[in-house]
């Protein structure tokens, strides 16, 4: 009986060798609470929008590696337009859209309409319209292109028949209630409910706006529960504050031009501008409606 059952032991002992080192290669994946990219470094990806002369980047969301993270915000990224080049026509049943022109100049199709876009037009696009982007002249044509989900649960409204499109030079500067007046913001697209942005159309996008940081400015760090954010530094320099430090208040990381930050709702959030007299540092935002779970984990 003795020498069966040491039988049994040596003859399972390469299964459970072989069920330790399956479980030893596994490895637990936490999803950070916040990204970083760097605009520079960012490979092209192939999307629904590319063509031969249509390219994408891919910062946050669809076509990058942590995609998951994401959970309104469908994705974040620039396209280039080569000069006489057109993008893919694109249309989304429950998708609202935001593109931000970083450069160069184009044409927005709407349905049937043709919008003229120059560098620092912004434009709500809601569901269910085909749209493309066009570029006639021999510049390179540079848009963000923002993607938010709305959830199945929404009402959605018939979307107008013609784009509703702005220019950061149409938008004031003024503070925002329990920020520093050391930064300034221009309101560019907010809820379809409120009445303080230029355009007040969309279902998930709690906010677009631009931050314009005096030198040594702060916007303080802070939270957003139920909203993801993410942060493009157009320029200037200075620090991003990410999640919790060694202080359980803030981290601190180097942000530049070209930097992009993604945030997890209720991650820490903030920007310190360089103390220099003459900086001066400017960022595009987008803050997305993300709901908490029914029932408590």
């Amino acid at each position: 009986m003795m020498r069966r059952f040491l039988a049994r032991v040596v003859m399972t002992a390469p299964a459970l060798f072989v069920f330790a080192a399956a479980l030893a290669a596994h490895e637990w994946r936490v999803d950070p609470a916040w990204l970083h990219r760097r605009e520079s470094e960012i490979a092209e990806e192939r999307s629904d929008l590319t063509t031969d002369s249509c390219h994408y980047r891919p910062m946050f969301g669809e076509g990058d590696s942590e995609a998951r993270v994401l959970k309104s915000i469908t994705r974040f990224g620039e396209v280039k337009v080569d000069g006489r080049g057109q993008c893919k026509a694109a249309s989304y049943e429950r998708q609202e859209e935001i593109y931000f022109v970083l450069e160069g100049s184009g044409i927005l199709h709407y349905g049937g309409e043709r919008t003229a876009l120059r560098k620092n037009d912004f434009s709500y696009l809601p569901p269910g319209v085909s749209h493309t982007l066009s570029n006639s002249g021999g510049e390179p044509f540079r848009v963000v292109v923002v993607g938010v989900k709305i959830p199945a649960n929404a009402a959605i409204q018939p979307p107008g028949p013609k784009p509703l499109v702005g220019n950061l030079d149409d938008v004031k500067e003024q503070t925002v209630e329990g920020h520093p007046t050391s930064v300034q913001y221009k309101l560019l697209i907010g809820p379809r409910t409120g009445t303080r942005d230029l355009i007040n159309a969309s279902y998930v996008v709690v906010d677009t706006f631009l931050m314009d940081f005096a030198p040594g400015g702060t916007n303080f760090p802070h939270h957003h529960l139920t909203a993801e954010e993410i942060y493009l530094v157009l320029g200037g320099q200075g620090s991003m504050v990410a999640g919790s430090g060694m202080d359980g208040i803030e981290g601190r990381y180097p942000a530049k031009a070209g930097d992009a930050y993604y945030f997890r709702p209720n991650c820490t959030v903030g920007f310190y501008n360089s103390d220099r007299p003459d900086a001066k540092a400017h960022m595009l935002a987008v803050r997305a409606r993300v709901p908490l779970p029914k029932e408590a984990e």
